[in-house]
This record gives structure tokens, sequence and C-alpha cells, in this order.
């Protein structure tokens, strides 16, 4: 059984799938440019020592995102 959370809330050196995009507008569509659209596999790779930004590993790019904007990207934990 598989549950959704948000993509800010997994652990260093965990996967996941995205399921969704909760945010609205520029962000939104910045968040599908990078390649985080339902399906995606995603590696959380590290975080900063104060834990903003978070770096993520999407489709072989590495990319950070502010907790904020990472808490509106919907996963499945990937085992």
């Amino acid at each position: 059984m598989s549950s959704i959370t948000t993509l800010n809330r997994m652990s260093n050196g965990s996967f996941a799938l995205v399921t969704g995009i909760t945010a609205e507008g520029l962000t939104r569509r910045r968040l599908l440019d990078l390649g985080l659209v339902p399906g995606t596999k995603v590696e959380v790779i590290r975080r900063s020592p104060v834990g903003d930004p978070i770096a993520f590993n999407i489709r072989g790019a590495v990319i950070a995102l502010r907790r904020e904007v990472a808490g509106q990207v919907l996963v499945t934990p990937w085992n």
C-alpha cells in the first residue's frame, strides 16, 4: 500500500514518484518545465545545513527547490 506525501517530507537518499502538483500559476509552470510531471522518479540528494533548499535528481539533472515549493509536489515513496 502506498501513501501520498509531499516531496519536502522525503528523507535524503530516498526515491519517490510524482503523483501531482498543487502549485498554481508560474510556480506550477516552472515545476512542470523542470520535469516534475506525474510518473517522474525523483531522488532526494541532500539538504542545505538549515534544511532549505533541498537538492533533487530529476531525470538526471540536479535541481534545488525551496522547501515551500517542494511541499507543493505530491509524491508516492518509491521503495
